[in-house]
């Protein structure tokens, strides 16, 4: 059992890494059974920065990191992890996501602007991700400050989108199923479980207060009381704001290195441009539902 001593033996700092988004963390090690009180300090730096950067975390292996999730919150099983080539739940632990990439592919389905499960009554909180392979070279993930890209839209916009909501659901997922000869009574049973669900366009944070756009190229499938035209025009619109440059941060992975993401205020993006193995894990903590 590690000791305050251990998890004080530093001082934590966050140090932003761009004007806007992300921070890379030192003095915490990630693996050790941590204070509340670090605990804390992590949680309110993730809502103030949305996505933090831990570096040699070496000692952190699978049951650590389910351990590290689990104080902030229950952890999510993916629904459509299994079954999958590159992703997928782990058999002992399936609330861990082993993400284990050849590399030289492109169209992975993660190399879209998204918040995750999106498409669920209650998003995730956030993931926690930890590199145990890097592509070498390539294999960035960029994240995007949907608070900001709130901010940048001009006034006639945001009073346009104020009180909308748009329609989730899960179109790829279900696609892979069907190509991987998932029968229709079993999809059914998912789109049972997993109906398309409706979610504000405009979502308020529920610790900060800050309103972002929560809509999303993957899950995002239409906007509610808008005709098809008049909704792929906005949402095409909506989702084009994480492509902006000022609201977005670019992680180059490394042995050890670990993101911790806050999903209710970004959206990231996974670069394929690797042509070697790449292994992530991930965990991923529940969240509760947009207002």
């Amino acid at each position: 059992m590690a000791t305050a001593a251990l998890t004080r033996a530093k001082n934590p700092t966050a140090s932003r890494v761009t004007g806007t988004l992300g921070a890379e963390v030192e003095g915490i090690d990630v693996s050790q059974d941590l204070d509340q009180e670090i605990i804390d300090w992590i949680s309110a730096a993730l809502v103030e920065h949305k996505v933090l950067f831990f570096r040699d975390q070496h000692a952190l292996d699978r049951k650590q990191h389910l351990a590290f999730g689990r104080r902030f919150g229950e952890l999510e099983i993916h629904p459509f992890a299994y079954g999958l080539d590159v992703f997928g739940n782990d058999e002992a632990d399936p609330e861990l996501i082993v993400i284990d990439h050849p590399g030289g592919q492109r169209n992975t389905g993660t190399d879209i602007w998204h918040s995750d499960v999106s498409f669920r009554e209650t998003p995730a909180l956030g993931s926690i991700l930890r590199c145990v392979v890097p592509a070498n070279p390539g294999g960035d993930t960029l994240w995007a400050d949907m608070e900001k890209a709130y901010e940048l839209l001009d006034d006639e916009t945001k009073a346009l989108i104020a009180d909308l909501e748009a329609e989730h659901d899960w179109p790829n997922f279900r696609r892979g199923m069907i190509n991987r000869g998932v029968d229709e009574e079993t999809i059914a049973k998912f789109r049972e479980k997993f109906p398309v669900m409706r979610h504000p366009v405009v979502r308020t944070h529920p610790v900060s207060g800050n309103k972002c756009i929560y809509v999303n190229s993957v899950f995002t499938t239409g906007i509610v009381g808008m005709d098809k035209d008049e909704s792929d025009a906005l949402l095409t619109r909506l989702c084009r704001q994480a492509t902006i440059p000022e609201v977005q941060v670019r992680f180059r992975w490394e042995p050890g290195s670990v993101a911790f993401w806050d999903n209710r205020s970004t959206q990231h993006y996974a670069v394929t441009d690797y042509q070697t193995r790449r292994v992530m894990e991930r965990v991923t903590i529940a969240g509760d539902k947009p207002f």
